[in-house]
């Protein structure tokens, strides 16, 4: 608890706070001063909540705390009984409730700011349910739902932007760059646009055109809805397999159910399954935990530059050098123990190497032969539906094979066929980049020869020339192809439109006659609608009136209740006063002496005689003092310098006893004297 104190003064005294209190000054604090603390802290953390609590009720500052406290997440410590007790200390303000919560909000200021600032936009308002059927009120709540989802995606947005550490410059220059290829390609559009803007019927060629993307934009989606289809079902049909697969190995186990070969094949399963759990999977979890833990390091960190991945590479290199040098050193060394170890750890680990290599091909054959068993199950299924004819067998499955061999015989030849072209290729691959070299070294002596003569770049001009006529030729010829193709595709369309046409034809006559049903009943419901407004606001006009009407009745009825209780009050302490009055009456007039003391004007006499006499008697000891004030104060002084004289001889006879060798003081006759 003094600890916690302790954090609390200090996180006080610091900024934004500086309250400049001690342990003595902050446990000393009263219950409103401890809540204006707290509503303080709160104001920090949501600056809504500052608030003098002189100027709240206390029901009031009870009920924003803890509300606040709610968004925050503040959970105190207990049960439900606890939680009552919880806030019946916040309202007095006791300090075994207010120090933890202040404790708590001082512990994690940045991260409650943050979680305030969130509730004012994310808390939702609940509508009730008999609101929501009008449609402007139901159209609201929905705008209201999409902003929050918007502000919740922005909010992640500008947070990851925020710990991505992408840099303001490097954004400008992205910018720039961005820039500038828009402007280049907004140039090559108005330059594409003045070249076809020449050509006959340039807008409808346009239109046509986009026309026939959007249509292909149609085209790619469904061809994407039907590639996902395709791949549902053929996820569906490899789960059939796979069950259909099951269900035999289960029968054909059933069938073959011999104890010794159940045994037998349950602990190799037990054996595989054991290796593949305590060794294996282990590893392989390892290895993945370091690599997520490695990729989250990675994109924890910002973004890094050029530069800073130079830095990285040329400290790789020096790790790597000193890896280098310190193996040379473990050679150089040759210690023949070591040379033991290393051979027994290199069998160790080749053994260990040979026994992961086989148990991830005994899961590959597995996976291989559960894919052979579904290809065998689709082919079987394939052959029933196309021949409706069952698996070769016996016969004729022998001469299957001995087609097989001819044919494999064939592959064998022919594969040695390919084999020899593959080395005559290689050759040739070779004797082209001799003569590639050849051609270079040609091009050298042909250019030092032109400079000599004078006329440096002719070949390159004259090459240069027949390649742009090659590209111009082409060019003509793509230009011929895209105006057939164009001239194809607009008689395309016009095919397509003519047959869009005939086919919505009666479409078209279905929707004239479902148009003017449609009309007349909006017609109707126009009509009916007027009706039930004009209804509606008479209605509403009258009920307008009655509240009005019963509003001013209730206020007539509650100033004539409050009149009647002010008079019967007035009434009563009159009466009271009356009542007084005749009992004052009856006493004085009386001729017994008691009845008269009861009076009150005898006891105020008597009250006033009594003052009297005790402000005499105060007066003349008033009087007693001021004479005795001047001889007192002498004999005060005198009671005084006695008692420095005593304190006087006291460290007088001190000294003495530890000064002896000095002197010596005697006493005679009352009298002291000092003997040297």
């Amino acid at each position: 608890m003094s600890d916690q104190i302790k954090f609390i003064m200090d996180s006080l005294n610091k900024e934004p706070f500086r309250k400049n209190y001690n342990l003595i000054t902050f446990d000393s604090l009263e219950p409103m001063q401890l809540l204006q603390v707290l509503s303080d802290v709160l104001a920090e953390i949501d600056p809504k909540q500052l608030v003098d609590i002189r100027e709240e009720m206390p029901e009031q500052t009870a009920k924003r705390m803890l509300s606040l406290l709610g968004i925050l997440k503040y959970k105190p410590s207990g049960n439900a009984t606890d939680m009552s007790t919880f806030r019946q200390g916040l309202v007095i303000g006791s300090k075994p409730v207010i120090y933890p919560v202040l404790h708590w909000l001082l512990q994690r200021t940045n991260e409650l700011k943050k979680r305030a600032y969130l509730a004012r936009f994310l808390i939702k308002l609940e509508v009730p349910s008999e609101f929501l059927q009008d449609e402007t009120v139901a159209d609201t709540n929905k705008q209201y739902e999409e902003l929050m989802e918007a502000f919740k995606t922005l909010h992640k947005e500008y947070e990851q932007l925020k710990t991505s550490g992408f840099s303001t410059a490097e954004i400008r220059k992205d910018i720039s760059a961005m820039e500038e290829e828009k402007d280049q390609l907004i140039k090559r559009v108005e330059h594409l646009k003045k070249r076809v803007e020449t050509a006959q019927n340039h807008q409808w060629m346009l239109k046509i055109a986009r026309q026939l993307r959007v249509e292909k934009e149609k085209e790619e989606y469904l061809a994407q809805q039907k590639q996902e289809q395709k791949n549902q079902l053929f996820h569906a049909v490899q789960r059939l397999q796979r069950v259909e697969n099951q269900l035999k190995s289960m029968r054909q186990a059933a069938a073959d159910a011999k104890p010794e070969s159940l045994m037998k094949r349950l602990e190799e399963e037990i054996k595989f399954n054991l290796y593949m759990v305590t060794e294996k999977f282990p590893k392989e979890l390892e290895n993945k935990k370091k690599e997520l833990h490695f990729l989250q390091k990675v994109v924890s960190e910002p973004a890094m530059g050029h530069s800073d991945l130079l830095e990285l590479e040329s400290k790789i290199n020096e790790i790597n050098t000193e890896i280098n040098q310190l193996i040379e050193k473990k050679m150089m060394r040759n210690e023949p123990i070591e040379g033991k170890l290393s051979l027994y750890r290199q069998q160790a680990s080749i053994i260990s190497r040979k026994k992961e290599a086989k148990a991830e091909e005994l899961q590959e054959t597995k996976e291989k032969l559960a894919s052979l068993e579904r290809e065998a199950s689709v082919k079987r299924n394939q052959t029933r539906e196309f021949d409706g004819t069952e698996v070769l067998k016996g016969d004729e499955f022998k001469r299957y094979v001995n087609k097989l061999r001819s044919k494999s015989t064939d592959f064998k030849k022919k594969h040695q066929i390919i084999a020899e072209l593959n080395a005559e290729f290689g050759l040739l691959q070779r004797t082209e980049e001799l003569l590639k070299q050849r051609h270079e070294n040609i091009q050298q002596q042909l250019q030092t020869i032109e400079e000599k003569k004078g006329i440096s770049g002719y070949s390159y001009t004259q090459e240069e020339l027949e390649r742009v006529s090659a590209l111009k030729s082409e060019v003509d010829e793509m230009k011929g192809r895209t105006l057939d193709d164009m001239s194809e595709m607009v008689k395309k369309l016009y095919s397509l439109v003519s047959e869009k046409k005939s086919a919505l034809a009666s479409v078209i006559k279905e929707l004239r006659q479902l148009r003017q049903k449609c009309q007349e009943l909006t017609q109707e419901c126009d009509e009916k609608k007027s009706q039930y407004d004009s209804c509606a606001a008479g209605l509403e006009s009258n009920r307008s009136k009655l509240e009005q009407e019963v509003r001013r009745l209730r206020e007539e009825c509650l100033q004539e209740e409050s009149r009647y209780h002010y008079t019967n009050c007035m009434i009563k302490n009159l009466e009271v006063q009356l009542h007084r009055a005749t009992e004052e009456m009856k006493a004085y007039i009386s001729s017994d002496q008691q009845e008269k003391r009861k009076a009150i004007r005898e006891q105020y006499t008597k009250n006033t005689a009594e003052q009297e006499n005790l402000g005499k008697k105060l007066r003349e000891k008033q009087k007693v003092v001021r004479e005795s004030h001047g001889p007192n104060m002498k004999q005060a002084k005198m009671w005084r310098d006695l008692e420095q004289l005593m304190e006087c001889k006291k460290q007088c006879f001190l000294k003495q006893q530890s000064q002896t060798s000095i002197g010596q003081v005697i006493q005679e006759g009352g009298e002291d004297r000092l003997i040297l």
